[in-house]
Formats: structure tokens, sequence, C-alpha cells
């Protein structure tokens, strides 16, 4: 069975990017110390944003703009109550996610009048790259073909930040804040400052997840269609120790899982097995990390 080629490859780089970006949020708001479990609702709201404003504006360039802001706006919540209103950020979180999956069922019944899920001819999907040199060159080709440009800017995003980080100035500054807030205003740094533009600008990226997965590889919003991709992210987050790298390695795995799923689907296995596929592989990474050398959740993990 020709299971394993470079077409599975590119199925799992497709599948990854979402993911990918929601991790680099997680990392991000990890490491200023906040950790982000309402990446399954911001990307589920930037999900319905990018479908309504490639619709109305005829446009995927006008959804994706508008899905990254509609998803930092709402990430402001989150920003808002961990830094000013010194809040649990694991209730604001999780009662984040509640409020995103109602609301996004509300609009799609107000807004388009269905229920369910919304496709329509007028949605613009995101352009995918199908140059003809991409064809002559062997396995690079086939891999690349028929990626958005979402899926380029998440790799580059993952180097980007990677960079700011640990070699310049501002990674040091977020660091710092996530490590010791108090440490790093008698500094001068304005950690509330630092920690709430961090979110929100994290929350940017999810915007960009929600589009590629409502815009990319189909042009549909359906209810709760992040599908548990937020939880995964926040698995890689923590199997990648809060490292952009180690975060992006991890994203791979699970990606890989649910491309091999979808390949086996269509080979006739059943799709109640396939579906849970990147889930097992996720129970089963978290639990063998654990165990290896143990998963921390507080700020002293983030090192």
């Amino acid at each position: 069975m020709d299971l394993f080629n470079a077409y599975l490859v590119q199925a799992t780089i497709q599948s990854m990017t979402p993911i990918l970006l929601a991790a680099m949020c997680g990392v991000l708001c990890a490491r200023v110390g906040v950790f982000n479990m309402a990446i399954e609702g911001q990307i589920l709201v930037a999900a319905f944003c990018a479908v309504a404003g490639s619709y109305y504006f005829h446009s995927a360039a006008m959804g994706i703009l508008i899905a990254v802001s509609a998803s930092a706006i709402f990430s402001a919540i989150l920003a808002f109550g961990a830094t000013t209103l010194r809040g649990d950020v694991v209730i604001i979180a999780l009662a984040m996610n509640l409020f995103a999956g109602g609301l996004t069922s509300y609009l799609l019944q107000t807004v388009f009048h269905v229920t369910g899920a919304f496709s329509d001819p007028g949605i613009v999907g995101l352009s995918k790259f199908r140059a003809l040199w991409m064809r002559s060159v062997p396995l690079l080709g086939t891999v690349a073909w028929g990626q958005t440009a979402i899926t380029y800017l998440s790799w580059g995003l993952v180097a980007m930040i990677s960079w700011v980080l640990f070699l310049t100035p501002l990674g040091l500054r977020v660091r710092g804040v996530g490590e010791d807030a108090d440490a790093a205003e008698t500094l001068g740094v304005r950690a509330d400052v630092i920690r709430q533009g961090t979110v929100v600008f994290a929350g940017a990226l999810t915007g960009l997840a929600g589009a590629q997965l409502s815009l990319g590889t189909v042009t549909v919003f359906s209810e709760n269609m992040s599908a548990g991709r937020g939880w995964i992210a926040l698995v890689a987050v923590m199997l990648g120790r809060y490292n952009p790298l180690g975060a992006a390695a991890a994203c791979i795995l699970f990606a890989f899982a649910d491309a091999t799923g979808l390949r086996l689907q269509s080979r006739g296995l059943p799709n109640q097995l396939t579906d849970i596929a990147p889930y097992v592989v996720t129970l089963v990474a978290l639990a063998i990390s654990h165990r290896g050398k143990g998963v921390g959740f507080g700020r002293g993990s983030q090192s």
C-alpha cells in the first residue's frame, strides 16, 4: 500500500498550519506567564470572521484581515482580565471558549440564516501556489504544491518568534516578565504592558490559524470546526517546553497522525477510528513526556 509518500508529507504540512500558528500563540502567552487555554475559542471566532469577511467583501485578504483583527480583540479579554483585573486565567479562558462556541453558533443563524454549517460559492478561498516549475522539483515540488501563503508564513513566524525571544532585548523583557514580573518592574519594565501586548499579538496568530482553517483547505464554516486544535496546540507547547522550535516539532507529530488518519480513511478504514488518531497520539505523547521528564504548568517550567 503506497501510503507513505510525498503526498502524505504535503497533507501533513497542510494539516499542521492551524495547529502550528496556535502553538506559537501558546508559546508567547506562556512566556509572559499567561497559560492561554482560550486558543480553541480564538480559532473558532477567527474561522467564522474569516468566512464572513470573505463572503461579504468578496476577498480572501479581507477575510484574513477581519479574522486577525477579531481574534486579537477577542484575546484582549484574556489580556485585560489576567493583568488589570488579576483574574483567574483558567476560568477566564474556559469562559471565553464557551462564549466563542455560543457566539459563533448564534451568528451563524442570525447572519447567514443557517444552522450547522455555512458554505456558499461567494466565499473566496485562499489562493494556493501551483506554479508549474514546482512539478519539476523532486519531492520538494510535490510537498510545496497547493499550499497557501499562510502555510509559508507560519514557518517564517516560527523563525521570527525564536529570534525575538532569545536574541533581542524585547525577547529578554518578555521572558523576564514571565519568570518574575516584580523583578522585571524593578528594572523599569512595564510588566502589564508587555503581558497585554504579547497576549493580544499572540491572539492575532490564532486569527491566521482560523483563516487557514476555514478558507485554506475548505471554504466553509461549521459549528465547532476548531475541533480540538487549540487543545492539541497547548499540548505541543508543553511538549516543546515552551520553545517555538520544540512546539513546532510536536506539531509535526500531531499533523502527521491527522494526515495519516485521513489517508487511511480514504483506503476504507472507518472514520470513527481515523478521526481520533491525532488525539490518541496527543495523549500518548503527553503521557510519555510527563513520565520521562515531567510537564510543568507554571512559570518555573518556562526557562
